[in-house]
C-alpha cells in the first residue's frame, strides 16, 4: 500500500492534477482515438493554458484550450488544422475545506476551425463545473462537467447541444509516481449518441526549480457507446507544467 507523501515532491504530486490549483498552468496534451463503425482514427493535440484571477470580489480560474485536430475527411483521407477554441472561467466557491476545490462558471466555444470538418462552424455557450478532492494524500478524485449549445453560426451546419463528464481519480504510489483514470464521457442531445471511455494510466510528477512537471500516459477503452465515429479505444498523454 502506498505511503502518504513524505517530502515536497510527493506533496506536489497530490496537487499536480488539480484543475483548480491556485497556479498558472501550461499543458501539452494529445488524445488519439480509434473510431467506432470504421477502421479510421482521429487525433487532437491540445494546448491548454490556465490562470487564476480575481473578479467581482471573488477568486476565479480561466482555462483556454486550443486544439489541433486530425479528423477523417469522409473521402479516405484526413484533414489537419486548428479546431474550435474553448474557454471557460470557473468561480471558486469557499468550501470551508482547503483540500476541497469547487468551481462553476460560463464557457464559450469559438468557431475557429480552419476546415469544415475540424469544427462545428458554430458559436456555443454553456457552463463548466469542476470538483477536486485532495483530502487524502494518497488518493485524489473529482470531475469536470461541461455543457454547451450553439447560439449562432452557419445555419447549414448541425446545431450543437453536447455534455461532457470527466470523472478522474489519481492514486499516489510515492516518489512522484501515480496511477490515473480520466476518460471523458460525452453525450450529444441532438443525436442521442454517446461514448463512455474508461482509462488506466500512469504518471510522474517532478518538482523543477520554477515549476512542477507532470508527465503521463493513459490508454483508454470505451465500455459503451452509441453511434458511429465515437472513440472505440484511445491513448491520452501529455506533459503539464504548473508555475
Amino acid at each position: 500500500m502506498a505511503a502518504p507523501p513524505a517530502n515536497a515532491q510527493e506533496s506536489s504530486a497530490a496537487q499536480a492534477n488539480n484543475p483548480l490549483a491556485n497556479s498558472t498552468a501550461m499543458n501539452f496534451q494529445n488524445q488519439y482515438n480509434q473510431l467506432t463503425g470504421s477502421d479510421d482514427h482521429a487525433n487532437q493535440f491540445l494546448l491548454r493554458y490556465a490562470r487564476p484571477f480575481k473578479a467581482f470580489g471573488g477568486d476565479w480560474l480561466m482555462r483556454a484550450t486550443v486544439p489541433v485536430n486530425t479528423f477523417p475527411d469522409g473521402a479516405g483521407s484526413h484533414n489537419t488544422g486548428l479546431g474550435d477554441v474553448n474557454i471557460f472561467a470557473a468561480y471558486l466557491l469557499d468550501t470551508g475545506n482547503p483540500a476541497l476545490s469547487f468551481g462553476i462558471g460560463p464557457q464559450i466555444t469559438l468557431p475557429t476551425a480552419t476546415d469544415d470538418n475540424l469544427g462545428s462552424e458554430k458559436w456555443s455557450l454553456g457552463f463548466a463545473n469542476v470538483l477536486f478532492n485532495a483530502s487524502s494524500p494518497t488518493f485524489q478524485y473529482g470531475y469536470l462537467l461541461t455543457w454547451q449549445a450553439s447560439v449562432a453560426g452557419d445555419d447549414d451546419r448541425a446545431d450543437v447541444n453536447v455534455a461532457a463528464f470527466q470523472p478522474f481519480g489519481f492514486y499516489q504510489l510515492g516518489q512522484g509516481w501515480y496511477l490515473r483514470s480520466a476518460g471523458v464521457w460525452t453525450y450529444d442531445f441532438e443525436t442521442d449518441n454517446y461514448a463512455i471511455p474508461v482509462g488506466f494510466g500512469v504518471g510522474k510528477v517532478t518538482k523543477l526549480d520554477r515549476a512542477v512537471m507532470n508527465a503521463f500516459i493513459e490508454p483508454q477503452w470505451t465500455v459503451d457507446h452509441k453511434g458511429d465515429g465515437q472513440p472505440d479505444w484511445g491513448v491520452f498523454a501529455g506533459i503539464n507544467f504548473q508555475y
